[in-house]
């Protein structure tokens, strides 16, 4: 950034493909550095999912209220079960981080700008953004990459079981079984994780440790 500015053209800002690659994350925040508040866009084609279906309340949310707006192309919302149909130019607006929102294109090319803060607070980075930037490195398996950078988000979000739970899931991929068991006991006093790791293939190289069940089983729950 030069003299307080900066700028840059969204066609030319590399998206990431992240939810399992069907989603397009283009990541102005992160890119300009903003800190005051959180926007970000998402691309899509037809039929695709162009927001993820989520609550502002998950592990990995924010809280935050959220305005989207269709920059290009056409996309259907839905918001608790009644769809919007979303034209560019439209602005969807949620107010309670309870919502359950999601939308798909309904066009080639569609672009959603989504914009967000929580309500009366200082801007804090949600926790899914670190897990989003993550995903490049997750998948060249460079493994300090991907911890530095769920590390950092722990540092805003201490404790966040999300981020916990991955940061463990990479360490036992990169051979730290020390490091992985004890950010899965961390993470395994939410439940939700408990019965993620009873299967998840990123853990299997813990499971002959006796401290793989240790680290489950003596979280209440």
């Amino acid at each position: 950034m030069a003299g307080g500015w900066d700028s840059l053209r969204l066609d030319d800002l590399e998206p990431i493909p992240v939810v399992d690659g069907a989603l397009l994350w283009k990541p102005i925040r992160r890119t300009l550095g903003i800190e005051a508040f959180g926007i970000n866009a998402y691309t899509a084609d037809e039929g695709q999912p162009i927001v993820a279906e989520h609550t502002e309340t998950q592990p990995l949310a924010g809280r935050h209220q959220e305005l989207y707006y269709v920059l290009s192309g056409r996309a259907t919302f839905t918001v608790d079960g009644e769809e919007i149909d979303a034209p560019v130019g439209t602005c969807v607006f949620l107010d309670k981080p309870e919502e359950r929102r999601g939308a798909r294109a309904v066009e080639d090319g569609t672009t959603v700008l989504a914009i967000g803060g929580v309500r009366g607070e200082a801007f804090k980075v949600s926790p899914w953004e670190f897990a989003f930037a993550a995903t490049p490195a997750w998948k060249a398996n460079r493994w300090d990459e991907v911890a530095a950078l769920y590390h950092e988000g722990l540092e805003l979000h201490p404790g966040n079981a999300s981020l916990l739970y991955n940061l463990a899931c990479a360490e036992a991929l990169a051979g730290e079984p020390d490091a992985a068991l004890e950010h899965l006991a961390g993470a395994a006093t939410d439940p939700r994780f408990r019965k993620f790791a009873e299967t998840d293939t990123d853990l299997d190289s813990l499971r002959d440790d006796p401290r793989f069940s240790e680290a489950l089983g003596s979280q209440p729950g």
